[in-house]
Formats: C-alpha cells, structure tokens, sequence
C-alpha cells in the first residue's frame, strides 16, 4: 500500500459511495475501481461488496481503512516535524475550530498571524465543540479551539469568556419572560445546559417555543423582526443589531458564563509553527481583554 491508496480507503470508508469517493479523490471512478481491485487482489481478501444505497466495506476492509488511518496521520506529522527542523516558521497549521469562534473570531487572527508568517499554512476544520473534541482525539488537528467545558488530558488553556444574554426587540420585563415567544437555535449540548441551567434557576415553568432555527445568526434575525427572543453568547452580539440585551445572572448573582478553550497535544508544541500560533493566541489583545 501507499500513499495513494491509504487515502482511497479512508475516502470509501467515509463515503460508502464510488462515485462520491472519486469525486472527493479526483479521479475517475473506473481508475478507482481499478485501484481497489488491484487492493484486493493485494490483500487476498475481498475489501468491500455492493447494497442498494452504494457499497460496504468487509470487516478486512474496515480494518484497512483505520489502519489507513492511521498512516495518514503519521505521514501528515512526518511531513510536519520535517518542514519545522529549519528555524523559519513555516509548514501547515491544522486547526479544529467551533463554529462561532470561526465566524466571529478566527478571520482577523488568521490574517494577523499570517501577515507575520507568510510562509504558514492552515487546514481548517469547523464544527461543533464535540466536533473539534473527536478531531483532537483522533490527532487530526494541532490544536483545538472548543466552547464549553470537556475533558482532555493535553495542554488546556483557557483563551476567553463571555456572558450569556437574553435578547429582545423591544424591552422587557425579566418577570414576564417565561410568557413570551422563545426562539431556539440547534447547538452544542454544553451551551444548551448552560441555559436550561439558568431557565430552571429563575422559572418554574418551561420557555414557550415558538420557532426552531437551524443557527444562531438565523436566530437573532428572527428577534431582531420582533418574532419572538432568545438566549445568545455576546460573541454573537454587535452594537449595530439595535436589539436590547440584557446580561444574565443566576439568583446568587453569579454571571451566566460560557468558556473558549485552547487545547493540543503538548509534544506538538516541537512544531514551531504550533509553538508560536499557541503563543500568540494566548497572547492576543482582543482574547485578553474578555478574560
């Protein structure tokens, strides 16, 4: 096997399709049928077998493609510790970043950071903080940024926080909230259980649901259209949505808080390209100053 064929069977793998596979690999689906059959026929064992949806791999070939895997991996940290052995900063940076940081954050620090060092790269990925969590753990990323609190046995460093707010077109009275139109939004589990933490601490009743949305920005111009609130982090929040905010606390006065998190593995800091975007992160103005 090589390098070539490491990535056909982690593609096939994730897409269980011959057409999908080709078309993320960009190649035609008759080489990669090709390629696989010469897999097979090196391997002395049948990798996978046709269904009605696409294709499914044999327990061989399950084996294959984590064992694929894993080499991928191995080679993208080879390649990586091989580009850092020269003093400049220089090589590709894999970052898993939730999404909210990614949209409100992450443009102006990549620039930043890229204006200093333009011989660095980056590869990333965003998603969910249980997202990013997985990417972590499977070494897929150097670093990870995540929101909300998870377990990881690396190097964590807390980047910023910021206070949860309930949003509204027009004033309100916090009393009467539980009688208004609730906008929800799909997110991660840990900002959901920061919420329903302070929904049950000030109400006994439940929130009146009237609308689901699938983002928070589609959310807010959903509050902004006077159609109800919500509940936001201030990341999401800019002077110019002409909305009223109202900043949350529990009952003993404690503010209602949502962490940003830095979190890699340490060996990876051997990386300068890691080494220094770790500084720089922890080291930046506009995180600092949430802290």
């Amino acid at each position: 096997m090589d390098e070539k064929d490491w990535e056909a069977m982690q593609v096939l793998h994730e897409e269980k399709n011959i057409s999908r596979a080709s078309e993320r690999l960009y190649i035609s689906q008759p080489a990669l049928t090709y390629r696989l059959k010469n897999l097979e026929e090196d391997m002395g064992t049948k990798l996978f077998f046709k269904t009605k949806k696409g294709i499914e791999l044999t327990a061989e070939g399950v084996y294959l493609a984590q064992y694929a895997d894993e080499m991928i991996t191995k080679l993208q940290n080879a390649k990586d510790y091989i580009q850092n052995m020269n003093q400049e900063i220089q090589g590709i940076l894999r970052l898993g970043v939730s999404s909210n940081f990614a949209q409100y954050k992450l443009p102006a620090l990549l620039k930043e950071f890229i204006t200093a060092h333009p011989k660095v790269q980056f590869s990333v990925n965003t998603g969910w903080s249980a997202d990013v969590m997985g990417l972590l753990n499977s070494s897929e990323v150097h670093l990870g940024i995540l929101r909300g609190d998870y377990n990881w046995t690396g190097s964590k460093s807390l980047l910023h926080t910021e206070q949860l707010f309930l949003i509204s077109k027009n004033e309100v009275n916090m009393e009467e909230v539980p009688e208004l139109p609730f906008i929800n939004y799909k997110t991660d589990s840990s900002l959901k259980d920061i919420i329903n933490k302070w929904w049950h601490d000030q109400y006994n009743e439940p929130p009146i649901i009237t609308m689901e949305t699938d983002r928070q920005e589609t959310c807010k111009e959903m509050v902004k259209n006077d159609l109800g609130i919500a509940i936001l982090p201030e990341i999401c929040l800019r002077p110019s949505d002409e909305i009223h905010k109202y900043p949350l606390f529990y009952k003993d006065g404690e503010p209602v808080m949502r962490d940003t998190w830095l979190m890699y593995n340490h060996e990876f800091l051997k990386l300068s390209t890691v080494q220094k975007f770790v500084e720089f992160l922890k080291n930046h103005p506009s995180l600092l100053s949430e802290v």
